[in-house]
């Protein structure tokens, strides 16, 4: 069996640096994946440049966390009162979203962001989840069969891997623990409908700024750790952004981001793929892979 490897841009809409850099990557062909925050101050920006461009496989970045509440603030689309903090914007943490939602208030903010891009005239190629607060890795253990249930009605692939594998495990999660997730994932993803990839990289797996200085190592990091994924679908995500003034105010990792950004525009990034026998692809060629 082939390699295929998605690699997505997650946090369009965030802000300006953050979209500038993804529509450019569109642009030039360097992208084939990215999804949308859409409670965020600059959604409706990334929202049209989709509808624009129905070429280019963009969906839903479902964010119910917001970990720059302070710099960077923003509140849910709908008044679940449970997904809130008290200063009326959404938690920063999984561990703090998990502890306070109500799943139906969760489930509701779910549909009211997906619905929300649809009404702009956007058709979702997929739909995917900002820091993974979805997955009820803290304690919600009902959320990701509602999420699942969600995507088989609005028919939506969704990102979830169901093949373990060790090295992929996120920090901090025990391996039994990550190892029962996938597995779990790909009962409901065959029971639900709802394609998926095999695989899932996280970003903190990534080892890539560990004594990291410059681009070139960072560039050459990721390609190394990217270049052993196995046989079948393997999503990677990264965050793409110019290193604006807006960005560096933002977040502490907007050299990261934009280093991901250089990456995608680098032609060795493309030609290591090409030379590793990797193909890169997007959810449409996911959903026509599962559905054969």
């Amino acid at each position: 069996m082939a390699r295929y490897l998605i690699i997505n841009a997650d946090d369009f809409g965030l802000c300006d640096a953050a979209n500038q850099a993804v529509m450019e990557l569109f642009a030039g062909g360097y992208l084939l994946s990215s999804t949308v925050m859409m409670p965020c101050p600059k959604a409706k920006d990334a929202v049209q440049f989709s509808v624009e461009h129905p070429e280019y496989a963009i969906g839903v970045h479902l964010t119910l966390t917001n970990e720059w509440e302070e710099r960077w603030p923003w509140g849910p689309l709908t008044s679940g009162r449970s997904i809130r903090n008290p200063e009326g914007r959404m938690w920063p943490e999984n561990e703090d979203f998990e502890a306070h939602c109500k799943y139906g208030e969760a489930i509701a903010e779910v549909k009211a962001q997906i619905e929300l891009a649809e009404s702009w005239g956007m058709k979702p190629t997929q739909i995917d989840n900002h820091m993974g607060s979805l997955y009820g890795m803290n304690g919600k253990y009902l959320m990701l069969p509602k999420v699942f249930k969600v995507c088989r009605d609005k028919k939506y692939p969704f990102r979830m891997c169901t093949t373990p594998k060790d090295e992929f495990c996120p920090d901090g999660v025990p391996l039994a623990l990550y190892k029962f997730f996938c597995r779990f994932s790909g009962v409901l993803s065959r029971l639900y409908k709802v394609p998926t990839p095999d695989y899932l990289i996280l970003t903190d797996q990534v080892k890539c700024l560990k004594g990291v200085e410059t681009y070139e190592q960072f560039r050459d990091n990721f390609l190394q750790f990217h270049g052993n994924i196995p046989e079948g679908i393997t999503e990677t995500f990264i965050h793409p952004a110019l290193p604006t003034e807006e960005m560096k105010s933002i977040t502490g990792s907007w050299k990261r981001r934009n280093w991901e950004y250089m990456l995608m525009k680098d032609p060795l990034t493309h030609q290591f793929f090409k030379d590793h026998g990797i193909e890169l692809i997007s959810y449409r060629e996911l959903v026509k892979m599962k559905q054969k």
